[in-house]
């Protein structure tokens, strides 16, 4: 019965790629907006999975996590932030284009299989009440439920507070986002039982210079976290100084 329901809808609202809108087979992207994503994968440093032009032998590091290794111990994302992605991931995080996080989650899923098999807590990067007020919803913890369910593991939505009302990172440099956001987390105390020994799966919708999800792992190891790996469904890909 749900089949002949789901047919008779598709009849009459076909499924309509979430990126231009073109009418698809199924849901998510078409084969258009599919093909201008820059999807992401090895080769790539071990630990925030920064993209290399050369396969390296080994578990190879890229220069900036030997010179400064982040918080947090393995990071992953699915595609690159850049001008074919972007307002892909702005509607989703902005824009009320929630009917996007099933497709991305599952995209997310792939990309951070590894992750996901040994995570034990999921954890999504919160937002301040009064930024949640404003966006009604948190795009990260859409993302992190969905995330939870398919690796059964425990979804912790409040477990992280950000208690600081910080300023949007999007035009700040590098010290400036660590600024930022320094001091801006802290662990629910009702939950931070549950965090004791576990080892966490961070989620974000980007990851930039990694100062949000640095800040959060700090928090997370300081709270009793064993390990905290990081999923993102973009991250910034650019020349590094």
């Amino acid at each position: 019965m749900a089949r002949i329901v789901r047919l008779l809808l598709d009849k009459v609202l076909p499924p309509r790629c979430i990126g231009c809108g073109a009418i698809v087979e199924d849901s998510g992207l078409c084969g258009a907006c599919w093909g201008a994503l820059q999807f992401l994968g090895r080769p790539a440093c071990e630990r925030c999975a920064y993209p290399f032009e050369y396969a390296a032998p080994g578990e190879t590091l890229c220069l900036a996590c030997v010179r400064s290794p982040p918080t947090y111990d393995r990071a992953r994302a699915v595609f690159a932030y850049d001008d074919a992605s972007r307002s892909l991931v702005v509607g989703f995080k902005t824009a009320d284009k929630t009917y996007g996080a099933p497709t991305f989650a599952a995209m997310m899923g792939r990309a951070g299989e590894e992750l996901l098999a040994e995570a034990a807590l999921i954890v999504p990067v919160p937002l301040h009440r009064r930024r949640l007020f404003m966006r009604r919803y948190n795009q990260s913890a859409l993302l992190a439920a969905r995330l939870a369910r398919r690796a059964r593991a425990t979804l912790a939505v409040d477990l992280l507070v950000r208690r600081r009302h910080t300023r949007l990172q999007g035009q700040l440099s590098a010290d400036a986002r660590r600024r930022n956001v320094q001091g801006a987390f802290e662990i629910r105390r009702k939950r931070k039982a549950m965090l004791d020994g576990k080892r966490v799966l961070l989620i974000d919708d980007v990851l930039t210079t990694g100062a949000t999800v640095d800040e959060c792992a700090r928090v997370l190891r300081r709270g009793g976290a064993t390990a905290v790996d990081v999923l993102t469904l973009a991250r910034v890909v650019r020349p590094r100084g």
